[in-house]
């Protein structure tokens, strides 16, 4: 209603420019969650142990892949022989339905190489997978995911979270995320001093500077230790 009033204005010039112009909307704001330790990933990794989705927290681990990536990941999105994977697809739910959706930008769709931990793993979920495909022959559907639901169609992204749910109190880690996985990957990663625009890469950011906020609100304790050593030299 405002917009037209204002190009009626406009058209009778009663103004002489378009004022609207001059609001200016925040840009969003980037929410930033916490990075786990190294023992609280391993506590999660081991109580997946024999579970038939081990494999997504193995591939999570190290990668950071966001919930969407993972359940929309492809065999074909995956070179086994030469150890990488290709981000292209993305399972959301988007009007009521459930839909396998093409990565948002060029940043998400890249190619990424497998530690051996990930490969590993992967080469034993692929024999797993065709076991369970044979035994359910007559209901599987095939999609061509790696990490489909039980008769091969693409996982509810919110029974994923209902299944890290129950893992992260069994895990002894209650209040930590899924998402967490991939903050915990950035800090790592910085910690270990690789380069900040090699771990953009990794993490697929479109901008460095996202990579390093994630960075520094991932490791608060860290900066508070420093300043806290600092007040100790200047109090």
């Amino acid at each position: 209603m405002l917009r037209n009033a204002l190009q009626h204005a406009m058209r009778e010039e009663l103004v002489s420019r378009n004022v609207a112009k001059l609001v200016r909307v925040p840009s969003p704001r980037y929410k930033v969650g916490k990075g786990l330790s190294v023992d609280q990933v391993r506590r999660l990794i081991a109580v997946t142990e024999g579970h038939r989705l081990h494999a997504l927290y193995v591939v999570a681990a190290p990668l950071g892949l966001r919930r969407g990536e993972l359940l929309g990941l492809r065999w074909s999105d995956l070179d086994l022989d030469t150890g990488t994977a290709t981000i292209g697809q993305t399972v959301q739910r988007a009007g009521g339905e459930l839909r396998l959706q093409d990565t948002k930008t060029e940043d998400s769709d890249s190619m990424l190489p497998l530690p051996d931990w990930t490969w590993l793993a992967l080469l034993d979920h692929q024999e797993r997978q065709q076991r369970e495909r044979e035994r359910l022959a007559e209901v599987w559907q095939d999609h061509g995911l790696v990490f489909p639901s039980e008769v091969g169609t693409p996982i509810e992204p919110r029974n994923l979270n209902r299944h890290f749910a129950a893992l992260r109190v069994k895990a002894g880690c209650p209040d930590v995320r899924l998402h967490d996985l991939r903050h915990t990957v950035v800090s790592l990663l910085m910690e270990l001093g690789v380069p900040p625009h090699v771990v953009q890469a990794i993490a697929r950011h479109a901008d460095v500077k996202l990579t390093l906020k994630v960075y520094s609100h991932a490791n608060l304790d860290a900066m508070r230790q420093a300043l806290g050593k600092l007040d100790g030299r200047l109090s």
